[in-house]
């Protein structure tokens, strides 16, 4: 007898020609170590090693073309979203297989970060469920977008190999009293302005956290939500609290191009930035042992 499965989360048929994209550089090579591509194509899922001489889009238009109706990643979050987008504007199940560094959304989904071949079982006849999506002048991310100083940090050379000592300093230099912040302006949802935030940080669906700062994760990833945070700097008080809040849609205005980090990538955004959720349009599948430790659907 099959155990229960979490609420929002439904059996799948197993895919007939499943397709994974497998970074071998992301996490330092996790997936090359844990010999990720052979363990794939024993379970009869064609898997695509990237190389730099062709983009991961063009590969994964390649796929879809020759009929692929499972699409997964193995790798970091930004190569995530572009699996995920394709996967999304076909309507196929996208598989998330934990090969990065930090994993936030295979963290998020219920996928156990610390073992990338279990997660291939999402391949085989399992379980399945939609989840949201959000998008900054049309283009989609998975976790979150950056402005401000973290917009700026992400494209610092460092921050490939020290990401969170990269944002740290950023963050540190910007909040001095007198520091230069970027020109960003936007209402938050009790109609106050923000002028020049330190930090703007917009994700698909709330974070929870404990410290504004630190790294979080969600509840849930089918509330329908943005989560925003702002956080000023230090012009007016010492320590000014960061502002926090949900909507469906925001606006973020400037007046040039804007440096931002698109779920980890450096992009540069024209204004006005207009961030919206894309509720329930993304079919996900995670292996049927991960899905007691997936986030709760919400409830609404």
């Amino acid at each position: 007898m099959q155990a229960e499965l979490p609420d929002g989360w439904q059996r799948a048929d197993r895919p007939q020609r499943p397709v994974l994209f497998v970074n071998p550089r992301s996490g330092g090579g996790k997936a090359i170590h844990t010999g990720l591509v052979d363990k794939a194509r024993e379970r009869g899922v064609e898997a695509i090693t990237l190389t730099r001489d062709r983009s991961l889009a063009a590969l994964v238009d390649d796929a879809v073309a020759r009929g692929a109706d499972a699409l997964g990643i193995a790798g970091g979050d930004g190569s995530m979203a572009v699996v995920a987008g394709a996967a999304r504007a076909h309507g196929l199940p996208f598989v998330c297989i934990p090969a990065g560094t930090r994993n936030h959304f295979a963290r998020d989904l219920g996928v156990d970060p610390a073992d990338p071949v279990a997660a291939l079982g999402a391949f085989s006849d399992d379980v399945e469920r939609r989840i949201d999506v959000a998008e900054v002048n049309g283009r989609m991310f998975l976790n979150n977008v950056s402005l401000g100083v973290y917009g700026d940090a992400v494209r610092r050379p460092a921050y490939r190999d020290a990401k969170l000592r990269t944002l740290l300093e950023a963050a540190d230099e910007a909040l001095r009293p007198g520091a230069a912040v970027p020109e960003l302006e936007l209402v938050d949802d009790r109609g106050r302005e923000h002028r020049h935030p330190a930090v703007v940080l917009v994700s698909n669906n709330p974070y929870v956290l404990d410290r504004p700062l630190a790294p979080g994760a969600r509840a849930t990833l089918d509330s329908g939500m943005l989560g925003v945070i702002v956080l000023e700097a230090l012009l007016t008080q010492p320590d000014p609290p960061p502002r926090m809040w949900s909507t469906t849609s925001l606006q973020v205005d400037a007046a040039a191009p804007v440096h931002a980090g698109i779920d980890g990538e450096a992009v540069d955004l024209v204004p006005p930035l207009l961030f919206v959720s894309r509720p329930a349009t993304l079919r996900v599948r995670i292996a049927s042992p991960h899905s007691a430790a997936a986030r709760p659907r919400a409830q609404g």
